[in-house]
């Protein structure tokens, strides 16, 4: 009895001595000080170059937050990607939890990359400025984050966990944007693809409701509408205080006149910005989503 206590000690002091070694083995930069043990998060980082909207290069680090199921797998694989918030470097990494869990049990190992430009290494330049808002460019954003999106993939397909013919993209906001630039981009084993919200030049202080030069973001959506090919859940609120219902429909529709696949789901108004569904309101969003992977080959593991 007495050995079989003193084994089970030393099997607790390894366990915690490993941890320690484990924890310390995390990017120090924007790491949690805790990880969700039971959906077995890690990070790690890749460097990336992309350019930005003056045409310079820059080069960063990608953190890329880690979830998996139990098991070897291979796993079908999701891509979660962030919006952009007044100050880019809360938080220091991103990590959506709630939504990740979500997504591991229906059987995805997820990755959740917190892009060049925020973040605990966030960078200046910022490859995502768009520019002023009567002077917006939205091409160089759509660019550079789909590179850093792409980059992701690429190391996610090369992990032994991962079915690397099983994609999904699913992004929030700006990261619902590059979410659709990065689907017309067709990269290798993706099958479906969710935009929550997706846009940019929103500001819900000084103009509710209303994106700066939306009109350009028609445009941007027809570009990626004509080489797009999988199809897309795209999920709004009819009280979004940084798009209105009138921008996102016309989004949609000059997304689909161009090729785009895209079911468009306008939600009835949640709390006091629907803008936030995606992140505070996974009760709701969850049946919508249920159906849609059932209908593209994600049937719950």
């Amino acid at each position: 009895m007495r050995r079989f206590v003193l084994r089970q000690v030393l099997l607790l002091l390894t366990t915690a001595a490993m941890s320690c070694l484990s924890f310390a083995a995390e990017p120090s930069s924007g790491a949690a000080a805790s990880y969700a043990a039971d959906i077995h998060e890690s990070v790690t980082d890749i460097e990336v170059s992309v350019t930005d909207i003056f045409g310079r290069s820059v080069t960063g680090k990608v953190l890329i937050t880690q979830f998996k199921p139990i098991g070897d797998g291979p796993f079908p694989f999701v891509v979660l990607n962030h919006g952009r918030g007044p100050n880019r470097a809360q938080p220091p990494r991103f990590r959506y939890t709630q939504q990740a869990r979500y997504f591991v049990q229906r059987g995805f190992a997820v990755f959740v990359p917190t892009r060049i430009g925020y973040g605990a290494l966030s960078t200046e330049p910022d490859p995502e400025n768009s520019g002023p808002c009567r002077g917006k460019n939205y091409a160089p954003m759509a660019a550079a984050a789909s590179e850093e999106i792409q980059a992701v993939i690429a190391y996610a397909g090369r992990q032994t966990h991962v079915d690397a013919s099983r994609l999904l993209l699913v992004g929030q906001s700006v990261g619902g944007y590059s979410t659709v630039a990065t689907v017309a981009r067709n990269p290798p084993g993706l099958i479906a693809a969710i935009n929550f919200a997706g846009g940019s030049g929103g500001d819900p202080q000084t103009r509710p409701g209303e994106p700066c030069e939306a009109y350009k973001l028609d445009a941007m959506y027809a570009t990626f509408g004509r080489t797009s090919k999988v199809p897309m859940l795209w999920v709004y609120t009819e009280n979004d205080q940084y798009f209105s219902p009138k921008y996102s429909k016309a989004w949609h529709a000059a997304f689909i006149n161009a090729g785009g696949k895209a079911e468009l789901k306008m939600l009835p108004p949640f709390g006091s910005d629907g803008h936030s569904l995606f992140s505070a309101g996974i009760d709701i969003w969850q049946p919508i989503v249920n159906q849609f992977l059932e209908e593209h080959g994600f049937p719950l593991q």
